[in-house]
């Protein structure tokens, strides 16, 4: 047994080595060659390990998603998967197996194109434009598969106490997402001439593709065999049951997967039974306090004293998605890292009682989205924790003269 936890143990080691070697300038090359001299395959398992403990020990997080490509890439086909687990159809991980597929064939596609711009110069520009749009259109899609991942599947991680990896993976699923949205916007472009275009390939658009296809790669090799040792039956059944309000990523599963021990009749949760909450001002009981809640026309979203998310409605009018696997969940790991740190700024600013209200207002998809933070108290100034509520205030900005209560009609 010894020796097994040796050999572990000298694994871990050399790849730390390894990928400290990146950090420190050396070639790919020469740090690929490297690798395949002195280590057969590495269980996926010790490569996220490895991972968890370069950040511990230190390493900046934007370090870490500088390195993520190159040390993918050495890794690549180096990685021992044969502990994972069989995989049943309709399985969270089988739909996003089969979604990496197709992100597969579109990234291929659009490789063709650019391939034929290269290749041919009398190619029709114009058509080969509409093409392109059309390729990445569809590519954004993985943004469905993104958002599962980092609303759905990362808290679970997170619970084990594997922080690191997640957040490294949401900074470049970012990264792509920016690369995709400028590839698309390039492509929107009237009047682009060929050389414009092939230059476009080597600034974005291929950069774009490949981030998507050696994403797939880390999910297939790292993340997906991982999440399967991890994760509890349970635990991916609440997956799959939240996954449909994301939507999937250029896929339709056939099938709806459901372990043998869940009852059909109990897919809809039942309201819980339960008391009245009696406030100063009067009362409710749970169902009516749940129905106040989520009649409101704005979302709101409850963070305690010690930053963990307790509550969201759940109204006809949401303006972010929310799903019950943020319940608990650090609020700083429900943000992209890029606004991490405003995050805690804010929070810090209520907790230090040097400010009460944090509003924002930006423009998204058509709609006025207001976005205020406010710091509850209790009545001796005690800081209880912070409330988020938005909402798209378009409506109110386009209203014009009166409408009175004697004026309503159905």
């Amino acid at each position: 047994m010894s020796e097994l936890i040796n050999n572990s143990e000298n694994r871990k080691s050399r790849l730390k080595k390894l990928i400290l070697k990146l950090h420190d300038g050396v070639s790919e090359q020469s740090v690929r060659g490297e690798l395949r001299e002195s280590l057969s395959q590495i269980p996926y398992g010790e490569v996220v390990e490895v991972e968890q403990e370069l950040i511990s020990e230190g390493l900046p997080e934007e370090e870490v998603l500088r390195l993520c490509d190159a040390h993918s890439a050495v890794l690549h086909g180096n990685i021992d998967l044969s502990a994972s687990k069989q995989i049943p159809e309709g399985h969270p991980v089988d739909i996003m197996l089969n979604e990496n597929r197709e992100l597969r064939n579109v990234a291929t596609g659009i490789d063709a194109v650019l391939s034929e711009i290269l290749q041919y110069k009398n190619v029709d520009i114009e058509a080969m434009v509409l093409k392109l749009r059309g390729l990445y259109n569809s590519l954004f899609d993985v943004d469905k598969l993104y958002r599962r991942k980092e609303y759905l599947l990362f808290p679970f991680i997170e619970n084990q106490g594997i922080t690191g990896p997640p957040k490294v993976m949401w900074g470049k699923h970012d990264e792509i997402r920016e690369q995709i949205k400028g590839s698309i916007e390039l492509l929107q472009t009237g009047g682009i001439t060929r050389d414009e275009l092939l230059a476009a390939a080597e600034i974005v658009l291929t950069p774009a593709s490949k981030g998507v296809v050696e994403m797939t790669q880390k999910e297939e090799e790292i993340l997906f065999p991982m999440a399967l040792d991890k994760l509890t039956e349970a635990e991916w059944y609440e997956i799959s049951k939240q996954s449909l309000e994301f939507g999937f990523c250029l896929y339709d599963p056939p099938v709806v997967w459901r372990p043998e021990w869940a009852d059909e009749d109990i897919l809809t949760e039942l309201n819980s039974e339960g008391g009245n909450v009696q406030l100063p001002s009067g009362g409710f009981s749970a169902e009516e306090l749940m129905a106040v809640l989520n009649a409101l026309p704005i979302d709101v979203t409850f963070v305690d004293k010690d930053d963990k998310v307790k509550y969201f409605s759940q109204g006809e009018e949401r303006v972010f998605q929310r799903n019950r696997a943020i319940l608990n969940r650090d609020v700083r790991y429900c943000h992209p890292p890029a606004s991490a740190h405003i995050v805690d700024k804010i929070l810090d600013d209520f907790k230090s009682n040097r400010s009460s209200r944090a509003p924002f207002w930006i423009n998204m998809g058509g709609k006025f989205i207001h976005i205020e933070y406010f710091a509850l108290r209790n009545e001796e100034g005690e800081y209880l924790g912070t409330l988020e509520v938005s909402h798209d205030i378009n409506r109110y900005r386009e209203l014009e003269g009166e409408q009175r209560i004697l004026s309503y009609s159905k």
